[in-house]
């Protein structure tokens, strides 16, 4: 299981970045998660003006490829630490640096960002 950020899923717009097929060309994922928080972090942002509102659009639309699941935390990151410490989940995906830490920390391998438009993995 894959669990995506906010900025995960507005990579399509921020960052020309084909989300899912570049997930699929650097690991044999089967499951894609995102908290609840973040499904809640993208509707806020949808509803303002500019890219950031049409890069949150998108992320909403790519949603359906998930499964939305609920946790204990209210804040996005901490959402996406939570569910990427549980026994089913391999990776994280995010270009945020402080939960990048966080997540690396705590033993979970990361995939970001990597050149213009490419991902990769940074293990802990």
């Amino acid at each position: 299981m894959i669990v995506l950020d906010t900025n995960a899923l507005m990579m399509p717009v921020e960052c020309n970045v084909r989300l899912f097929e570049e997930l699929e060309r650097v690991i044999d994922a089967t499951e894609y998660v995102a908290p609840a928080a973040v499904r809640d972090e993208l509707a806020k942002l949808a509803d303002g003006a500019g890219a950031e509102a049409t890069a949150a659009s998108v992320g909403q639309d790519l949603l359906d490829r998930c499964t939305v699941r609920e946790t204990t935390a209210d804040y996005a990151d901490d959402a996406v630490l939570e569910l990427a410490q549980t026994d089913d989940a391999t990776h994280a995906v995010t270009n945020d640096t402080p939960l990048k830490r966080r997540l690396l920390d705590a033993g979970v391998p990361v995939i970001s960002l990597r050149g213009r438009n490419k991902l990769g993995i940074t293990q802990p």
